[in-house]
């Protein structure tokens, strides 16, 4: 893309436009600094929920996917990428999740986890090949997370998805009008107005808040309907450390009012399985008939329970 091409591209973004209400931030207090952040920052989940239709459409689908036995594959470079990597890493422990099950390509790979790699994002035909690597399927979803819209390592990711039928979804705090003007698509578009950042063109701020936020949406509604939970608790965490383990006996407890041994031998009993374990105390069961009614009931703890 020639220069001068790009040079409008970028400067036409929503995301590098100045912000007139912090013009003389160099000249603040610290409060003041601080006061002109967190005044912007309160309008960010204000801007998600103006988007909750478009990340609704987008979870039935990764639902819908997942049941298939597909996964979420996430794409993003910097900010973007570091964010889809942090939600994408604590699904197994919170939720029970095989590890492939949502995972996160970042350009610049593993090193750009913890420093920049700067001109990574620049080469679409990588984000093609580092998606292409995964043996990406119809039955998976790609997510591509970029502020601008634009990263051509996002936009070569979701060309390959395309490419194999894979649906795709795009997170970026650019609008639709000027994602259209760009020629840019994604099946599903979700698009927070989070308005200009605090620094120009600073979009770990607003728009990485907003990316956190949807992500957070995407994959915990996703895994709701997926029967993870019982009413608002984790039941299918990973006690694969000294506080989760006691986490999931604090979660045995509150739910079946028992005591600590008590949950500590069911659990055991269960191999550390907390939807088992609830199963057993709450219907009386042998691990053998818990686990068939789990398995009956899509691992749904409370459709288990009610079919008995």
């Amino acid at each position: 893309m020639p220069a001068p091409t790009l040079f409008h591209e970028i400067s036409g973004l929503p995301t590098e436009q100045k912000n007139p209400e912090t013009a003389r931030i160099d000249t603040a207090a610290i409060e003041e600094i601080l006061r002109l952040i967190n005044d912007n920052d309160t309008r960010v989940p204000l801007a998600v929920r103006d988007e909750l239709p478009a990340i609704a459409a987008a979870v039935e689908c990764l639902v819908e996917r997942f049941q298939r036995g597909g996964r979420l594959i996430y794409t993003g470079a910097g900010t973007s990428g570091r964010l889809g990597i942090v939600d994408a890493s604590e699904c197994p422990p919170t939720y029970g999740t095989p590890p492939d099950m949502v995972q996160a390509l970042i350009a610049g790979g593993r090193e750009a986890v913890f420093s920049a790699q700067e001109g990574a994002e620049d080469k679409p035909e990588v984000g093609a090949s580092d998606l292409a690597a995964l043996n990406i399927t119809a039955n998976d979803v790609v997510c591509g997370i970029a502020a601008s819209g634009r990263t051509p390592y996002v936009l070569g990711a979701l060309a390959e998805a395309r490419r194999h039928g894979a649906p795709t979804i795009l997170v970026t705090t650019s609008n639709r009008e000027k994602l259209a003007e760009l020629g840019i698509t994604a099946d599903f578009l979700i698009c927070p107005n989070v308005g200009p950042e605090v620094i120009m063109g600073s979009t770990r701020m607003k728009s990485g808040t907003a990316q956190k936020l949807v992500l957070n949406m995407l994959t915990t509604a996703a895994m709701v309907r997926l029967g993870k939970t019982y009413g608002n608790v984790m039941i299918d965490l990973q006690m694969t450390n000294a506080k989760l383990v006691e986490r999931a006996k604090r979660i045995v407890m509150d739910i079946t009012g028992e005591s600590y041994d008590e949950a500590s031998r069911v659990l055991a009993l269960a191999g550390g399985h907390v939807k088992t374990a609830l199963v057993m105390m709450l219907g009386n069961y042998d691990i053998a008939t818990a686990q068939e009614r789990l398995r009956a009931a899509n691992g749904f703890v409370r459709l288990a329970l009610e079919k008995a």
